[in-house]
């Protein structure tokens, strides 16, 4: 697997290359008899806001421990800044992490849990109080003070930890699932706050997260995990749009998977052949052979339902087959096809007309999409 160099999004940052914040060559960690991280290899680059997305148990919290070194690998290294920190303590690393628990002080105010790092380091007099006053201001929080953390929302609580966090002016900040205890309205809320408070200061971001759709909005690249070693590393768009794996195709959105074999090439397509198709087709890249059993991937948005006497566009992917669900979203429908062969094929249909004229349960139809948004994963599992 090769690793793109860091050319952010246009607009999250102006640099359009920079140098490695972060750098992790074959790290290895073992916990008795299981391994939880597994050679792995990383560049995370200054100014950088990287997520590392993964289900319950793929390693990547224990990751975020080894960089900040509450942990310490079995094998491998780890940089920061071109410095190895295997065996440095983690008060000597330029780091700082946010918690899910906020792990703030109770029993101090908002502006003493911002100036304790601070006061540790030596800060006194005008410049703590300036420090602590420009942080308070970044996380919109500078009314608050006085306040203690009993007194503020948990989202509020979630700002004044990342505050105390920043005001220590570390190189990185991480980030474990720091939004994970609130409800899915203050997520967003706060995915909004992260994205300006990390433009702002340019402080580079390492944030780990199992929500799919929170690591798509917020990174600039994405890791996405998957027992304890990475399966695919990338911006957001290419992650979901052209996903390596069949877990990262089934783990980030939702995606029909469909098993089939190479029966031959057709100028610039790979034709398959799947039970029940009429045609499946994915452009011509990585070279396979005659009858090598792949799978290929489709994302639902791009999946159009068309009348079994409607005339599908020349050159299309298209199957024939049944409605089984219809599920209304709001903004699309969600329609679940039976095709032969005994597989299922999602479609999801923006609600631009009525829907009751889109299909019901039951009802014969034509799956079709543009060739174009087919991606080939590579072999299956017998």
């Amino acid at each position: 697997m090769t690793e793109p160099g860091f050319r952010p999004a246009q607009g999250r940052t102006p640099d359009t290359y920079a140098p490695v914040e972060a750098g992790l060559s074959g790290v290895t960690k073992r916990f008795a008899d299981q391994t939880v991280v597994d050679d792995l290899t990383l560049r995370v680059h200054e100014g950088e806001f990287f997520s590392v997305l993964g289900p319950s148990g793929c390693g990547k919290t224990t990751l975020l421990r080894m960089i900040a070194g509450f942990e310490h690998p079995d094998a491998g290294r780890i940089e920061l800044d071109g410095v190895d920190m295997v065996g440095v303590p983690p008060y000597r690393r330029d780091v700082n992490t946010v918690f899910q628990s906020y792990a703030l002080f109770p029993h101090m105010t908002v502006w003493d849990n911002v100036a304790y790092g601070l006061k540790r380091k030596g800060v006194r007099g005008a410049d703590l109080r300036k420090t602590v006053g420009e942080h308070l201001d970044l996380v919109r929080l500078g009314t608050f003070a006085k306040r203690r953390p009993a007194q503020l929302s948990g989202g509020q609580q979630q700002r004044v930890a990342i505050a105390r966090a920043l005001a220590a002016g570390p190189r990185l900040l991480l980030l474990d699932e720091p939004l994970g205890a609130l409800d899915a309205v203050l997520r967003k809320e706060l995915q909004i706050e992260l994205m300006r408070i990390q433009r702002e200061v340019g402080t580079t971001f390492l944030y780990v997260t199992h929500d799919q759709e929170e690591a798509l909005v917020l990174s600039h690249r994405i890791a996405v995990m998957n027992a304890g070693r990475l399966e695919q590393v990338g911006y957001p768009e290419d992650v979901y749009e052209r996903p390596a794996t069949r877990f990262v195709a089934g783990f980030i959105g939702t995606s029909n998977i469909l098993d089939a074999h190479v029966s031959g090439v057709d100028g610039r397509w790979v034709e398959l052949t799947a039970p029940g198709m009429t045609r499946l087709r994915v452009p011509l890249g990585t070279p396979f052979a005659h009858g090598d059993r792949v799978a290929a991937t489709v994302r639902p948005e791009k999946v159009h339902l068309h009348g079994v006497d409607d005339e599908v566009p020349t050159g299309w992917c298209e199957f024939t087959g049944t409605v089984r669900d219809v599920v209304y979203t709001g903004s699309s429908t969600q329609y679940v096809v039976d095709v032969p062969g005994g597989d299922a094929l999602v479609a999801f249909v923006q609600n631009t007309r009525r829907v009751d004229d889109a299909g019901s349960p039951g009802q014969p139809v034509r799956v079709a999409w543009d060739p174009e948004f087919t991606v080939l994963l590579g072999g299956t599992d017998d």
